[in-house]
């Protein structure tokens, strides 16, 4: 699981630990942006794995990092409270943070659950960039309309939690045939 740099970056701490009861093993990347809104040890608390949140970070094989271990580790990948900075990064193939770093590592499957302001979704930046992502083959969930951190109503509000475990669940389905 990634977890970007939104306030629904709390909703993180619930989706571990119903991926978990659905028999998930659950590791953790975060953006610095996430850390402004959750720790590390909180999700390293709930995934029981410790988070990953420094692209050169040791890992644990034999070359030493961190990215390329979770990047080849997980059989699908999501990436939570998805702000419009980590859909862009990732649209033009940035690597440089944990998320982006380990996301780019990887050939399983990619879940994006959008979490912003509507007019940040709305923008036209931002609706190519998932457009990008989606002719790249990843899945995207959301946003779904509702109330927003701004108190506003309208599109951008991440899906909820149950929505993220039955698409992550599906993608684990298609990828063990």
């Amino acid at each position: 699981m990634h977890v970007s740099g939104s306030v629904a970056a709390f909703k993180a701490c619930e989706l571990i630990t119903a991926l978990r009861k659905n028999g998930c093993e659950v590791r953790v990347a975060m953006t610095a942006g996430a850390k402004r809104f959750i720790t590390a040890a909180t999700l390293r608390s709930l995934s029981g794995h410790p988070v990953l949140d420094d692209m050169w970070a040791n890992g644990t094989e034999a070359h030493g990092m961190g990215h390329i271990d979770l990047g080849s580790w997980a059989g699908v990948h999501v990436a939570v409270a998805a702000s419009a900075s980590l859909i862009a990064r990732l649209a033009h193939g940035f690597a440089d943070d944990a998320v982006t770093t380990s996301l780019l590592a990887t050939r399983a499957p990619l879940l994006v659950a959008p979490a912003m302001e509507t007019a940040m979704w709305e923008h036209p930046a931002t609706r190519a960039n998932v457009e990008a992502l989606r002719s790249r083959g990843a899945h995207l969930l959301g946003p779904v309309s509702g109330r927003l951190a701004s108190g506003a109503e309208g599109d951008g509000r991440m899906v909820e939690v149950a929505a993220v475990v039955e698409a992550v669940l599906a993608l684990v389905r298609e990828s063990t045939g």
